[in-house]
């Protein structure tokens, strides 16, 4: 039938019930927003070789309701002059992007690389005196581990959401991948009170733990599906977005976990099935799930 729904959801009396949790994310619109009224994200990372990574983060965000989106590449000259499938989000060099003024939001680390052009690069966003959520991710939690000043700079920041995997929480923490995997809830509550920042330990049951160390969610969304090169990408895209809408970062943080596991549930329930699952399909996926959830919490609109 011409315009039905390529997506479907089993679970989907579930996934309400587990929405609530998450209020923020699923508001109506009013009628006299406006691109403004959704928020800036900056997402920058994607050092030569790895361009792929920045686009997936902000193709991401674009499609989870944010305003407007900036990909900020760390080379020195632009590797495309528009990204064909989505000229929407708009493209600059990471330095020229960390001049702007009028960012809600930043995502920093998807591709960034490890050189002494990123560690620069991170330094030059911690010194952003802007005070608006920057979440950290990849490359950038390596330059951390690596770099005590950095870590001391992003400690004394505030308002920074950490996404690491296992081994990126290991090298945080000076620790191993099977320690963290050993007391998985004490790895990411000891990063979270080291970092003073929201920590997101990925994984089977990814969780989230506040600045403070407290456990604020257990994530069950999600599937084996979620195995697959820039899934994490797209992840600090969702949350990116979110923050950038002004979404408060408890609830932006854990529904942003939830939401992309929940969409690669809706890709399994779809038919795409969890061999193979792209990451690159996971956005559009949890934009149909974001709003029709908003539409069954809100039929009135």
């Amino acid at each position: 039938m011409m315009f039905s729904s390529p997506y479907q959801s089993k679970r989907f009396a579930a996934q309400l019930e587990a929405a609530a949790r998450f209020p923020q994310l699923f508001v109506p619109r009013t009628a006299e927003s406006h691109k403004g009224t959704h928020g800036t994200l900056a997402v920058i990372g994607g050092a030569a070789g790895m361009s792929g990574a920045v686009i997936l983060a902000a193709v991401a965000a674009i499609y989870n309701g944010c305003g407007k989106v900036w990909a900020g590449f760390n080379q020195s000259a632009l590797p495309l002059p528009v990204i064909p499938e989505r000229p929407e989000i708009m493209l600059s060099t990471a330095p020229e992007l960390q001049k702007r003024g009028d960012i809600s939001a930043w995502v920093l680390g998807c591709g960034l690389d490890v050189c002494a052009n990123a560690l620069a690069v991170l330094h030059a966003q911690l010194q952003l005196a802007d005070g608006n959520p920057l979440l950290l991710d990849a490359d950038a939690l390596t330059l951390l581990a690596r770099h005590p000043e950095a870590a001391a700079q992003a400690g004394k920041r505030g308002n920074v959401i950490l996404t690491p995997h296992p081994a990126e929480a290991a090298r945080l923490l000076g620790t191993s991948t099977a320690d963290v995997q050993a007391n998985r809830e004490h790895a990411a509550a000891r990063i979270s009170r080291l970092f003073n920042a929201y920590t997101v330990l990925k994984g089977r049951h990814t969780l989230v733990c506040a600045p403070d160390g407290s456990l604020l969610h257990t994530n069950r969304s999600g599937n084996p599906g979620l195995a697959a090169a820039g899934s994490g990408d797209v992840l600090s895209g969702i949350i990116g977005s979110l923050l950038a809408q002004g979404i408060a970062p408890e609830q932006a943080v854990c529904g942003g976990v939830w939401l992309h596991g929940a969409a690669a549930d809706v890709l399994k329930d779809s038919e795409t099935g969890e061999t193979g699952m792209l990451s690159g399909e996971l956005a559009p996926a949890a934009r149909w799930l974001r709003n029709r959830i908003t539409e069954a919490l809100h039929p009135q609109g």
